[in-house]
Order: structure tokens, then C-alpha cells, then sequence
């Protein structure tokens, strides 16, 4: 993995990407599932259940994407002297954990 901070915009690996477009498409699967739920007049708790699901693949997602910039594109900006993206890390923390 690159990460290009000028441009801001990060070149992953094919493998990389590629399973972080599965993950998406399963929680998009998970949101059309929920829509389908509603649709159909499905018991509230059954469709909160799903919900919860959904809130704990996208915070799987972020889990491996925070791992992924920490360790590619933080790491190597720390390691050139620009110390300014810890700051950026920390007000991205903040952001995912309200």
C-alpha cells in the first residue's frame, strides 16, 4: 500500500481492496435485506437484530481499514518527519468512536 498524503489518496494492493469491497458488499446485502424487512412488515425486533449486525460489520470494516492506514500510511508519514498525521489519526479516532 501506498499513500500519496498530497493528493490524499492511498494505492492498495489488489488483495487489499479486494476484501475490503467484499466486506461493502456484504453490509450493502445486510442494508437491502433490512429495506426488504421493512418492506414486508417484519417484526421490529427481528429488523433491530439486523441492524445490529449491520453496526457490527461496518465497525469490522473500519477495524481493518484504521489497521491498514496505521500501518501503511501514518507509519511511513511519521517515519519522513510529518508528524502532522497523528493529529489527523487522533480527530479520525475521535470521529468513529461517538
Amino acid at each position: 500500500m501506498e499513500c500519496c498524503c498530497e493528493n490524499k489518496k492511498t494505492i492498495r494492493n489488489e488483495e487489499e481492496k479486494r476484501k475490503l469491497l467484499n466486506r461493502l458488499s456484504r453490509i450493502e446485502g445486510q442494508i437491502r435485506g433490512i429495506k426488504n424487512m421493512l418492506e414486508s412488515d417484519s417484526y421490529c425486533n427481528d429488523i433491530l437484530i439486523q441492524s445490529a449486525a449491520v453496526n457490527a460489520a461496518v465497525n469490522a470494516f473500519n477495524r481493518e481499514l484504521i489497521s491498514s492506514h496505521i500501518k501503511g500510511c501514518v507509519t511511513r508519514d511519521i517515519k519522513n518527519g510529518n508528524e502532522e498525521v497523528v493529529d489527523e489519526l487522533v480527530t479520525t479516532l475521535q470521529k468513529l468512536m461517538k
